[in-house]
């Protein structure tokens, strides 16, 4: 990897902690269809696009839904989403983002947001951190959604550099996949075992362990 290097970051997981808001919002309609629906099925919808994570939701009971139908469902969890993300502030970013954002920005490496959410620029706005990224990944102009490659690919296209210069950044399996799936090195943010086995280059506990130190250990080992 050469000093040309370029950081993509995911949103829900990484940078933000909006995980229980879904919960909610998915909740919220699952009842309404008296579908069975906890915080594990929720945690299988991690990484996915909103309406992939609605024909996971609805499942054997998917072709009883018309696609407009289904359209309906989505913009209803989404709107009842982004009412619950009102309450979201500058309080709201992680440990250790901010800071790591500020040192990146400082060092002039370039960063993009690669995130399923079609709410991230509101959610950066909200959070207050929107200047800190120089590109925002539209969900709706890939094809395909994680963990099909196509976003990371898309977001390096977008910063101008070689996704073998990118680092993703996830906490998601299907990020990792993603981001692996793009020919980039993959930080995991979460449970060691199960991002490792999906291809994390390295897994950190938690956001607060981010750190440019961790960046150039990262390249120098795989130069």
């Amino acid at each position: 990897m050469s000093k040309e290097l370029g950081i993509l970051f995911d949103l829900d997981g990484v940078i933000t902690d909006t995980a229980e808001l879904h919960y909610k919002a998915w909740k919220k309609l699952a009842d309404s269809l008296q579908i069975p629906f906890d915080h594990k099925v929720n945690e299988s919808l991690k990484g996915l696009s909103r309406m992939d994570s609605l024909e996971a939701l609805l499942g054997s009971q998917s072709d009883f839904f018309a696609k407009e139908e289904k359209e309906k469902l989505a913009a209803q969890k989404n709107q009842d989403y982004r009412n619950l993300l009102e309450g979201l502030t500058a309080e709201d970013v992680l440990p250790g983002i901010k800071p790591f954002l500020i040192d990146l920005k400082k060092r002039e490496i370039p960063i993009g947001l690669a995130s399923a959410s079609k709410n991230a620029p509101y959610v950066l706005e909200k959070l207050e951190i929107s200047s800190f990224f120089d590109q925002i990944v539209d969900p709706s102009e890939v094809a395909h959604g994680k963990p099909a490659p196509d976003i990371y690919v898309k977001g390096a296209e977008q910063l101008g550099i070689s996704p073998s210069h990118c680092i993703g950044i996830e906490d998601a399996v299907s990020g990792i996949q993603a981001i692996k799936g793009a020919g980039m090195l993959a930080i995991g943010i979460g449970k060691a075992a199960i991002l490792k086995d999906a291809g994390a280059d390295l897994v950190l506990a938690d956001t607060r362990e981010l750190s440019w130190s961790v960046i150039e250990s990262l390249i120098g080992k795989h130069k």
